[in-house]
């Protein structure tokens, strides 16, 4: 398959013009009528309404992926582009490849990082909700990380949600109760 195959899937952002991008700068996370949040934090693009932005993120042929400092200094960076809240980070590195796991847990939901120095692989999940901003996530992590290449897959989460709950009872139950 084709990089302009790939960029055209949303799938290759080595293309600064990806669709990816461009929709999400689209989105509306504010109350449609006005600009107060909305109580849900639920965003809308297209007319579909939905949970939030989850970028899947493969990094290959990066570097510095063995040093935990960086790793961390990078998740900052990450949650301060994306206008997130950082609630904290956890990371453990492992003896055996000098990999790191870990999660940076924010208000708006999280970023996770899995890496193997020893092939230059990383596996990142970018999911947020509300306001912020995943897909400014790349850049960073592109300076970070060097990589020779990203590839990034995004999936609006929660999107069947109306269908799923027009049939619940108890949601229902639970949406009368509260009211």
């Amino acid at each position: 398959m084709s990089s302009d195959a790939l960029f055209q899937l949303g799938m290759d952002l080595d293309h600064r013009s990806s669709t990816a991008q461009t929709e999400e700068s689209q989105s509306l996370c504010l109350d449609p009528k006005g600009s107060e949040e909305r109580n849900d934090f639920f965003c809308e693009r297209n007319g579909e309404r939905y949970a939030g932005t989850h970028l899947i993120i493969d990094l290959v042929g990066a570097v510095r992926l063995d040093d935990l400092d960086h790793i961390e200094t990078t998740l900052r960076r990450c949650v301060d582009a994306a206008r997130a809240t950082l609630l904290h980070i956890h990371l453990h590195r492992f003896a055996t490849n000098g990999g790191v796991s870990g999660v940076a847990v924010l208000a708006e939901s999280h970023i996770s990082i899995h890496s193997w120095p020893e092939h230059g692989y990383a596996a990142l999940d970018v999911f947020m909700c509300g306001s912020a901003d995943p897909n400014a996530t790349i850049d960073v992590m592109k300076q970070a990380f060097s990589p020779d290449k990203i590839v990034v897959k995004t999936e609006l989460r929660g999107r069947e949600i109306e269908r799923w709950n027009a049939g619940s009872k108890r949601h229902s139950m639970t949406a009368s109760a509260s009211a």
